[in-house]
């Protein structure tokens, strides 16, 4: 018989992981992890609403992606564009930004499947006799160690061509030159942290399930059990 258990440390343990999943999978596919130099405003760039030059914009670079501003034949418009630059795996502008993808993709994928078994841990608790929330912790800290090695490969592609093209001369491994991180590296570096947090949790997490209270409800023939 399937019993449906609800426990406060349980369910916060489910959000997380789902959060961090969704987390480093946006992360992963933004072109915000460098913002490049500025790029100084031509006479030909008005703003529509003021009728005065427009600021210097920042064109951003990810692992496989970029934003960059583009002209319209039509009179002084701009636009963003963003989009990948690589159209395949090989073209993507480092051998280090290639590893950082294997990695971090691979840490994803581990966590969006643990993010999708952590919604039926409400029925199911055991899967061969083991604890699916330790088995789901010990995947989630694999997960971690793959975003780990992902984020300490990354700096060191800031050599390539491509980012020395948005960063200056001055970029290179583990130098940023002219270029600073963008919201999308800080978020894989918090998605990171939250997922070991996400792996400890989970014993947390199976302990309240296990409880001598949530066995008394069983043992009273309820199916749905709510603890907090």
């Amino acid at each position: 018989m399937c019993h449906v258990i609800v426990t406060c440390r349980s369910m916060l343990w489910t959000l997380l992981s789902i959060v961090v999943a969704f987390a480093e999978l946006i992360a992963f596919m933004s072109a915000d992890w460098l913002i490049g130099k500025a790029k100084p405003s031509s006479s030909e760039d008005v703003d529509d609403r003021t009728g005065g030059s427009q600021e210097p914009y920042h064109p951003t670079l990810g692992i496989y992606g970029r934003c960059t501003r583009i002209s319209h034949m039509q009179l002084s418009r701009r636009d963003t564009l963003c989009g990948p630059y690589a159209e395949n795996f090989n073209e993507i502008a480092s051998g280090f930004w290639q590893a950082t993808a294997i990695f971090l993709a691979v840490g994803i994928m581990i966590l969006c499947a643990v993010a999708f078994v952590s919604v039926f841990t409400m029925c199911v608790q055991s899967i061969m006799k083991k604890s699916i929330f330790n088995v789901c912790g010990l995947l989630q800290g694999i997960a971690g160690l793959f975003l780990i090695l992902g984020l300490i490969l990354y700096p060191a592609g800031w050599g390539c061509q491509k980012a020395i093209s948005y960063c200056g001369h001055y970029a290179s491994a583990y130098k940023l030159g002219d270029c600073s991180l963008g919201w999308a590296f800080y978020t894989a570096m918090g998605g990171t942290i939250l997922t070991f947090i996400c792996a400890v949790f989970s014993a947390q997490a199976e302990i309240a399930t296990s409880s001598d209270k949530v066995q008394e409800e069983i043992e009273e023939g309820k199916n749905l059990i709510c603890l907090l």
